[in-house]
């Protein structure tokens, strides 16, 4: 196996990190690696169970258009091709031809005794620069050798999610069967939802301290102020920009850029402390904002740092080489490494 070289990470929590990168001598060909290894070693045997629920579905799937490709596996994880497409929740496609493709994905994934079981969320849904579906993140999949009740349930509820995500992004595309279907939970999902999905909240938002990343409470309006207010008070501090992204327990955190006044190191706006009632929740010194060329803040840049959405980021800086250096030199010391999404937070149908 040829030597891997990281390029970023995308996504860090207690069961592996994900990394973006390449083989050494094939920098043309994208490759993303998950590395069990790097977990916490009291949450790495439930970081082993995950991933070999995705190593088994991935080579259940090999060939199908839209999932990913596994490449190998080793002691630390496994290697796999990347997957090119925009998240759900931003490409946010309106056309009937994605539905119908994504349609022909999941019955692609049943020939194969595969379900996914984590659609419900729309970042696990890509949408193909040729505008086609495609799915990542197959660590809750299950591989069923026989089809009976429990394929047929989980089955069905990967459709219901399909149909959500087309409520979501294209209701003037839902029937009034998929209605029906979608308001139609089957009874392990009621029961799930009633009594299971609780402890599951109870666990992973506190003990591991996940987050779905919804939030409704605009806390920059009301504490942004006297946080930026506070920050330029720094005498090493020569100006503010705040993003949003998602608590690991539900609701949405404050993440602060404080650019360094020129000649001042870094090191000087370390361990910043606020002595007031509102304070970010993240604070990352920067050496340079990345503006417009009117000056103005480029907040879109700034927010999908704080978001951990670093394929966007590469979209959206792409061809613009100075803006792309200052970006990329923000991401690499960003302190968010969650995929969560905050709804709120982005475009409108």
């Amino acid at each position: 196996m040829p030597e891997f070289v990281t390029e970023t990470v995308l996504k860090r929590d207690l069961f592996s990190e994900t990394r973006k990168g390449h083989f050494a001598g094939a920098a043309q060909e994208k490759i993303i690696r998950r590395v069990v290894t790097a977990a916490p070693f009291w949450s790495r045997p439930l970081g082993w169970v995950l991933a070999r629920r995705e190593i088994a579905a991935l080579r259940a799937v090999k060939g199908v258009i839209g999932t990913p490709q596994i490449i190998s596996v080793d002691k630390d994880g496994l290697f796999r091709h990347w997957s090119e497409g925009t998240p759900l929740h931003l490409g946010r496609p309106k056309d009937a031809a994605w539905y119908r493709d994504a349609h022909r994905l999941l019955r692609a994934l049943r020939r194969q005794g595969i379900t996914h079981n984590d659609l419900a969320k729309p970042q696990n849904w890509l949408m193909t620069p040729e505008g086609l579906a495609a799915v990542i993140d197959f660590q809750l999949a299950s591989r069923h050798r026989r089809r009976g009740p429990l394929y047929r349930i989980m089955a069905y509820e990967d459709f219901r999610h399909l149909l959500k995500q087309k409520r979501a992004f294209a209701p003037h595309l839902l029937s009034p069967t998929g209605a029906r279907l979608l308001a139609r939970r089957s009874l392990p999902s009621r029961i799930w939802m009633a009594t299971g999905k609780k402890v599951y909240n109870l666990v992973t938002r506190g003990l591991f301290r996940w987050s779905d990343g919804e939030g409704t409470h605009d806390r920059i309006e009301h504490e942004g102020p006297e946080i930026v207010e506070a920050l330029l008070a720094h005498p090493g501090v020569g100006d503010v920009a705040l993003a949003t992204f998602p608590l690991p327990k539900k609701g949405v955190g404050i993440y602060a850029f404080a650019e360094a006044k020129e000649g001042m190191p870094l090191s000087a706006l370390d361990g910043i402390g606020l002595d007031t009632s509102a304070r970010p929740d993240h604070l990352q010194p920067v050496a340079r904002l990345p503006r417009a060329t009117d000056g103005a803040i480029r907040l879109d840049i700034l927010q999908l740092i704080a978001m951990n959405q670093m394929t966007e980021l590469d979209s959206l800086v792409a061809g613009n080489d100075e803006l792309s250096g200052i970006a990329h030199a923000i991401a690499a010391r960003r302190l968010n490494f969650s995929d969560r999404r905050i709804a709120k937070a982005e475009p409108k149908n």
